[in-house]
């Protein structure tokens, strides 16, 4: 899409193909079509409005609701913000009590709405034309024109003396061919100004690929690694006043309540229906005991793991691992986390194809998942070499333990 077609789309015209479009989405593209310009739409127009109805039905699992009203393009919707993730961080803004932000890099706006909406002045700026129009869009379908500001232009020219809080959210794909940075010297704006940011304006938060190397985290920041249901999502630095602990490693639950306080460890008291969410803070240092495989393994949650906090976890848990290398935990009983998920062992095998398939074979096995830290089997490989034939499910932990290729045969503890 480019600015002339989404001109179009907000036209009464285009309006009417964005609802008939919403009502034919989901199925075969090319009826889809037919049917638009069976009822009038001009092909330019219809082909945008179906693209449109496609990117809001994709859009939902991030947005929820809110997705059926607002614009998008296909790189932005992958790199913009889950809402449950920019609400709870928006959330933390205004609970340091900042009052006005500049989102540098807004994207299509996910963070400058959530901002928004918590009452925060935003000042956003975007740098590609289409997709500062298509954030200036959201935010007056939104209602919250008048306390969101979109400016096209360079983020590193934005007066920040203007408001007392920045949020940065680099671009860490290469435009046109939309492949990942990894370096982050080469994101847009360049790391030098974004780290940068902090020394202008003390209240500061970047938001960061969730592989940043801990050597890049800026001395006295708070890095913080966020997951939603078991998916590593995002990683964010925050800045002078807003850091409060070295390492944090947030989880998300969705479908339960939602946390307004976003307690360490406390399900969410936030009224109405979301996500509960999980802090686990800690200094991102310290070192879990090793010891023997236990009769309980905990396979801990990315975000967990990401932020070098296992050993908190290991301390939650009374457990420890075994193999100081690998995160997966073990323990003499099942307690309960939303940090990890946790698996009985049955069988644990030095590992060899023929010994495990024989014990497969004889416990009737024929459905199995297959988990892995620290080996280089291929899981999908691993199936079909097991030429599975029983009725009975069981979990596979392909590992390491004191340095030998081990596999743990489990079954899940509700």
């Amino acid at each position: 899409m480019d600015l002339e077609q989404f001109a179009a789309l907000r036209t009464d015209e285009g309006s009417a193909a964005l609802d008939a479009a919403g009502r034919v989405a989901g199925g075969d593209p090319l009826h889809a079509a037919a049917t638009l310009r069976a009822a009038g739409v001009p092909a330019g127009l219809a082909a945008a409005a179906l693209t449109q109805a496609e990117l809001r039905r994709r859009a939902t699992g991030k947005f929820g609701p809110e997705a059926s009203g607002m614009f998008f393009t296909r790189p932005g919707l992958e790199q913009a913000t889950r809402w449950v993730v920019a609400e709870r961080r928006a959330r933390r803004l205004r609970a340091a009590g900042v009052g006005t932000l500049a989102d540098l890099g807004c994207g299509l706006g996910a963070d400058a709405l959530a901002a928004a909406r918590a009452g925060i002045r935003v000042y956003a700026v975007e740098a590609d034309p289409l997709t500062a129009a298509l954030a200036e869009a959201n935010a007056h379908t939104a209602g919250l024109a008048d306390l969101v500001t979109v400016e096209c232009g360079d983020a590193t020219t934005f007066d920040v003396t203007r408001v007392d809080a920045v949020f940065c959210d680099p671009a860490r794909r290469r435009a046109g061919t939309g492949r990942r940075i990894f370096d982050p010297n080469a994101y847009s704006p360049p790391w030098d100004f974004v780290v940068g940011l902090a020394g202008r304006v003390p209240r500061t938060v970047v938001k960061v690929a969730p592989g940043l190397d801990h050597a890049l985290i800026p001395a006295g920041a708070e890095a913080e690694w966020v997951g939603v249901d078991g998916d590593l999502v995002e990683a964010a630095l925050w800045c002078g006043p807003l850091a409060e602990h070295p390492r944090r490693a947030t989880v998300c639950k969705e479908g339960s309540p939602a946390n307004a306080s976003c307690i360490a460890g406390v399900p969410s008291l936030h009224p109405g229906d979301g996500p509960r969410v999980y802090q686990l803070t800690g200094s991102g240092t310290a070192r879990a005991p090793v010891g023997p495989v236990r009769r309980f393994v905990y396979d801990p949650d990315s975000a967990v793991v990401r932020a070098h906090l296992v050993a908190e976890l290991a301390e939650d848990l009374d457990a420890s691992l075994a193999d100081p290398s690998i995160a997966y935990l073990y323990a003499d009983r099942a307690t309960p986390t939303p940090y990890a998920r946790c698996l009985e062992v049955t069988d644990v095998l030095a590992f060899s194809l023929k010994r495990l398939r024989a014990l497969l074979r004889e416990r009737r096995v024929g459905r199995v998942e297959i988990l892995k830290r620290g080996s280089a089997l291929e899981p999908e490989r691993l199936r079909r070499d097991l030429r599975l034939a029983g009725d009975q499910p069981a979990s596979l932990v392909l590992t390491r333990v004191a340095d030998a290729p081990t596999v743990l045969v489990c079954q899940p503890v509700p």
